[in-house]
């Protein structure tokens, strides 16, 4: 009975805590609504400028049965995925390596810092110059911002296993690929999905943020930039950008699901489970 008693003590806070962080967002986004309805209909802000929620929301919805927006969207979801594919490809693989030999992690080192810091926006005119307009851009842009967060992440996920664990499969005389493949991917594996998940999030700002800079072509950006240069534009980017805002929600909740589906140990030993 007191253990049971116990039980209940550690799970209830933790129940609320999931339910309350839900609650809490809901209620952010309803004030946000709530406020933007409010100035818009009050004519505190000029609707030229802010036009209310509600008409936000109606042509949003209006937009998601338009088949030229949805092509526009599926281009841009497009680029975000294949970019995002090739990052993680790239940048998992590069991150063992690192991770695995320290020598190589020194001497590559300086040359990490230094390009890490730089803007991916501030490359898209030297990337425009060389590969043109288009989808290699984008897609380009996309990997060179969203590979640092999987690489960090797996090199910081490699020097967190337990040297006792690699220790123990070498006395067992296995090869250093073994202990790898055995011991260290797996348990930096959800450091590598916390990484993969901080990624697809930059890579859609990219593939938005590119084609809104692009201002021609297709994508979800394009749409954006172009209502913007019409004379009553304003609820078409406002709805554009809620468009991307709700794809980016999408993907962060998609991708938080399926870390916990997979690495169900690692929350729960987290959670003091």
């Amino acid at each position: 009975m007191i253990a049971e008693s116990a039980t209940s003590r550690h799970a209830g806070p933790r129940a609320l805590t999931r339910t309350g962080r839900w609650v809490r967002g809901v209620a952010g986004l309803a004030i946000l609504a709530a406020a933007s309805e409010v100035v818009g209909r009050a004519g505190i802000v000029d609707r030229d400028f802010l036009p209310p929620a509600s008409a936000i929301v109606a042509r949003a919805a209006v937009l998601g049965g338009d088949t030229a927006f949805l092509s526009d969207l599926w281009t841009t979801i497009r680029s975000w995925a294949i970019g995002l594919a090739i990052a993680v490809g790239g940048a998992v693989p590069l991150g063992v390596l690192l991770g695995s030999v320290p020598v190589l992690n020194t001497a590559v080192r300086a040359i990490v810092e230094f390009l890490r810091p730089i803007p991916s926006v501030a490359l898209i005119p030297l990337v425009s110059l060389i590969l043109g307009t288009g989808t290699r851009t984008e897609v380009t842009l996309i990997v060179y911002a969203a590979a640092w967060p999987v690489l960090f992440n797996t090199i910081y996920g490699l020097q967190d296993v337990d040297p006792v664990a690699k220790e123990t499969v070498r006395a067992y005389g296995f090869s250093g690929f073994a202990v790898i493949r055995l011991v260290s991917l797996p348990s930096a594996a959800p450091f590598i999905a916390t990484g993969v998940r901080l990624a697809a999030a930059i890579a859609l700002i990219l593939a938005v943020g590119t084609e809104i800079l692009s201002g021609f072509g297709d994508g979800l950006g394009v749409f954006i930039a172009q209502a913007q240069q019409s004379v009553d534009g304003t609820t078409d980017v406002l709805a554009g950008t809620l468009w991307a805002g709700a794809l980016g929600l999408v993907i962060n909740l998609l991708l938080v699901r399926g870390e916990r589906r997979l690495f169900r140990w690692h929350f729960a030993r987290a959670e003091g489970r």
